[in-house]
Order: C-alpha cells, then structure tokens, then sequence
C-alpha cells in the first residue's frame, strides 16, 4: 500500500489547535470540497524577481512557474495532486520513449496535432534546438549539468558545430545520444530547459522574451523589471486543464512583505515568496486564514534536509551498525525545531523519498519525535572505531543550533562530535565545496537537497550510488550491492518502477542508514479569495487554477 503519512504527526509550530485538526483532515493535493468551475478571466501575479522566461536560461523558482504555463513537453507530470500529480507520463510524446540497451540513446516518437501558439505543427526539432540552445558557446545555462554528456556537446560549446551530432530529428522522431548511461533521461525532459521551441529561435546572453510556445500558453509580451504578460494559446489541444484566459505579471514589487500586501488587499491573485516570509508568526497569515482552508495552504515539500555520514572515513566506512545506532539516537523532530527555529521548518522524515511521491511506503522506520538511545547505544557498542566525529557545519545560527544538539544526542552513545565551523557566506556552494574534496577530514556535516526534476532516482541514485560519490553524493557511500539495487530500479518504467525504488527507499533507511534524513521542507501557499481550482505540486499549479465565479 502507498500512503502519503497522513496519519503520522505534521504538528505546525504556528498553528492554534484548531487549524492543526483542519490541517490533518485535509489531504494533501487540491481543496476538499467541490467547486464549480469558471472559465475565463485574467489571474494576477507579483513578483519580486524573475532571472528569466528564455527556457535555456530560466532557472529561479518564480521563472518555472510562469514557463510551466507555457511549456509543450516531451515528458511531463499531471496537473494532479500527489502522488498522481508527479507520476511520469508522455505529454508531447506518444509513448514512453525507447531506451538501448546500455541507457546512452533514447528514442521519442511525437504525437500529431501539437502546434505552437502561430499554428505550426511542433516536430522533433523543436526539442532538438531547445537543447542544442543550452549548449550554445553565447550563453551559460544552467541545463550544461545535463547536456553536456550528449555526444557532440564539446563541439558546440566550442564553437566547433552549430548542433550537437548526438541530437536528430527526424519529422516526429527525436533521437538523443549520450556518452554515459542516463537512464533518467525522461524525467529529465520535465524540466523547463527541454520546452519546445520554435526552430530557429536566436540565442541571446541576456535570454529571449516573448516568443512562441506549444503549452496551453503563451508569453505575448515581456518588459523586464516590469511586466510579463501571458495568454492562450489558441492552437492547444492537449489535455492540461487551463481555465483562465491569461496571466498579468507585474515585476514592480520588491519587498516580499509587498508581495503578501498585494494578495491581501486583493490587488494581486498569487506572489512567489520563501516559507519563512509565509510562515512569520508577525504577519499572522494562519490566523487570518486558517490552515488549508481556501487561502493559505502549508504542504510538505521536496527541499530535504539531511545529515551525511561520510562512508570514506573511517568512522563510518563499512560500519552500517553506527550508521543504524545514530539513525536511531537522533530525534529528528527535536532537529527540525532547532533549525527552524520560532519560524517553523519543515515535516520530520526517517526516509529519503519525499511521502508526496507515487510508491513512497510509510515504514516508520525511526521514531520520529523520539529517540531509541537504549537500541543505538546496543548498535553502537564495538563500533564506535576512535570514538570522535568531526561535524562541518556553517557557521550560521539555524545549522549551529542543529549540530550542537547532534552532538549532545551522539554523545549519549559514546560519540564525541567535534564541532567545525565552515563559513557559510554566500550560498551552499561556499559549504559545500569542501565536503566534496577528496580527503577532507569531516565525518558528519549537514545538507540540504532540492532536485531539479521530481523523480526517485533524484533522491535515491543522485545521493547514494557511487558513480556519484563526491558528486552529488557527498557522503561518498559506495556498496556493490546497493549500486546494483539502484540501477536496476532505474531500468524499470512505470508503476513497477516506482514501487521498487518505494521498496528501495525502505531497505536503505532501514539496514544500510548511509545518512540520516531530518525533514522536508514545507511549502505554504498564499492566494486570494478570487482563486479556486487549488492543486498543490506542493505549491500552486498555476496552469489548473481558475477564477471563482
């Protein structure tokens, strides 16, 4: 049975007792009651940053929310509430792509009656000159973390080709040629940077802005720092539910705490803003509100939270037993407080899939407000190896407070956590540079992961295989047979595929505990009274939602 832990506590540290009930009752995904539906109007956004609306170039979370609206994709997840609503299935594709043998070379056939928002049918080289586009020498992309493995993307960044030689299009048929087993490939194509384009759409280093796209929308009009403006495109035929008539974006805002004014005062329908601004006990928006009632809406989201245990030191290296004793001696709803703070943090996880995924099995591995120390210090015992942890951890309040009372858990079974302040200025790039030297002394640091693309492999293979080590997988944990375990999912298509890694997930908490999950994210949701037709991916879904009649 796939559940998404509807009956395991999310206390709200925010919320009064009675918005606590409300919150339990309600399921995760679009609003309970019924609603009629109406067509028609013009839904309002703020803003108060956007990077850009050029899909090769377009990375910030307030940018993949507009280009949603516009996307035609290969691959796409349904306008759902979870766990159907990140379940793969083909959008512009017919099918589910054909894979070789070794995972390098993937094969879509597209389906007739597609066009772009001028009527053009969209054929394979739409998606051919999307990605060709991310690897044009005239712009950094942030897609070259994926493109650059397709055969022939050397060439083209070095001004060598103008296309890759490993992408062909054929009519309605698309061929994509790695140089490495991707077999993530077609989750991949969900992501922005694989929209179709119009052939021939120009690269510019400081992006393109309105231009034609294939999705139920199009950007018919973009001033940046000031306004962006959306509507139908009348060409779609596709299955996307698409109520309203458009989007007027205003890019003017600059305070965040104008952006929840906006939608307050009714000026605005929905803003992007961060948890903490939505969360803050001083604005009161629960209160005002209520929790998932029809307004303000908190969901758990896909940001986790997690301690690695760096399997290339001794400490931890082919020792799952203290791996397993510091699983069971942490209390990670203890954890979650600390580094939330007054502010609230997230939904407590002893698993590494998120609850909101198909497959994701309830297994209640670890205590989640508790603590096992009698069981851990049992585990423990023999194998603490030196009996010391070295813990990198930036220097910053929130992840301080959170390793000093990892070091007073650990400590209870024989650990002694040496503290290491990193500086931790900037971004995560500045901490996490050094967790992926080779040979850099920590046994434990703190991290924080937030996939691109919604898919388990993102969160089991991308963390634990060792293809990844110092990679993505920072805590370097590399076990033959789990490796074989995860690649083997990876091969798998559909609901037998998300049931594995479901089983996965389950097997790795419980026996090899290569890290030790905290929480994930939660993700509130602001709109107006105007807004209905709710759906939370764990915020808005913008292309579903409507107008109240």
């Amino acid at each position: 049975m796939h559940t998404s832990r509807p009956k395991r506590k999310r206390t709200r540290r925010l919320a009064v007792a009675a918005a606590m009930v409300i919150a339990l009752l309600v399921q995760a995904g679009a609003v309970a009651s019924p609603e009629k539906v109406r067509d028609g109007g013009i839904l309002r956004v703020a803003l108060a940053r956007l990077d850009y609306v050029d899909p090769a170039l377009a990375y910030s979370p307030e940018a993949r929310a507009l280009l949603d609206t516009t996307c035609a994709r290969l691959m796409t997840y349904p306008d759902k509430a979870p766990p159907e609503g990140f379940r793969l299935v083909p959008e512009v594709a017919s099918a589910y792509p054909r894979a070789s043998h070794d995972r390098k070379t993937w094969t879509f056939t597209l389906r007739t009656g597609v066009r772009f928002s001028n009527g053009a049918p969209v054929l394979a080289e739409a998606f051919a000159t999307a990605i060709n586009r991310t690897l044009s020498p005239r712009i950094t992309s942030p897609a070259l973390s994926y493109t650059q493995s397709i055969v022939g993307a050397d060439d083209v960044r070095a001004g060598r080709a103008a296309t890759a030689r490993g992408i062909v299009a054929r009519d309605r048929t698309l061929i994509v040629r790695f140089t490495r087993p991707v077999p993530d490939f077609p989750a991949w194509t969900t992501m922005s940077f694989f929209c179709a384009v119009p052939p021939g759409l120009p690269v510019d280093p400081e992006g393109i802005g309105a231009f034609r796209s294939a999705g139920p929308y199009t950007i018919t009009d973009f001033r940046p720092n000031e306004r962006v403006v959306i509507r139908r495109n009348r060409f779609y035929d596709g299955s996307r539910p698409h109520h309203v008539d458009g989007y007027d974006v205003d890019l003017r805002p600059r305070a965040p705490g104008e952006l929840l004014d906006r939608i307050e005062r009714g000026e605005a329908d929905w803003a992007y803003t961060t948890a903490p601004i939505l969360l803050d006990p001083s604005r009161g928006l629960i209160a005002k509100y209520g929790l998932n009632r029809s307004q303000f809406f908190v969901r758990p989201g896909l940001t986790l939270r997690v301690l690695l245990l760096n399997s290339s030191r001794p400490l931890f290296k082919d020792n799952p037993g203290l791996r397993r004793a510091v699983n069971l001696a942490l209390n990670r709803r203890a954890l979650s407080t600390a580094a939330g703070g007054a502010q609230g943090s997230g939904t407590p996880t002893d698993q590494y899939l998120p609850s909101i995924l198909p497959g994701f099995h309830d297994a209640r591995v670890n205590a989640l407000s508790t603590s096992d120390v009698r069981r851990a210090k049992e585990l423990a015992r023999g194998h603490t190896r030196q009996g010391t942890a070295v813990f990198y951890v930036p220097d910053f309040p929130q992840p301080l407070a959170v390793a000093q009372l990892v070091k007073r858990q650990l400590a209870e079974i024989g650990l002694d956590v040496q503290l290491r302040p990193v500086p931790f200025h900037v971004t995560n790039s500045s901490y996490l540079g050094p967790l992926g030297t080779p040979g850099e002394p920590w046994d434990i640091a703190l991290q924080l992961w937030t996939p691109d693309y919604v898919d388990p492999y993102a969160y089991v293979n991308r963390l634990l295989d060792g293809s990844f080590s110092g990679g993505s997988n920072l805590a370097h944990f590399d076990s033959a047979k789990y490796n074989r375990l995860m690649r083997q999912a990876a091969r798998l298509e559909g609901a037998a595929r998300y049931e594995r890694y479901g089983e996965l997930d389950v097997d790795l908490a419980r026996n090899a505990a290569p890290l030790v999950p905290v929480e994930f994210f939660d993700e509130p949701t602001f709109v107006s009274k105007r807004i209905g037709c709710v759906v939370l991916r764990p915020t808005l879904d913008l292309t579903a939602a409507c107008l109240k009649p």
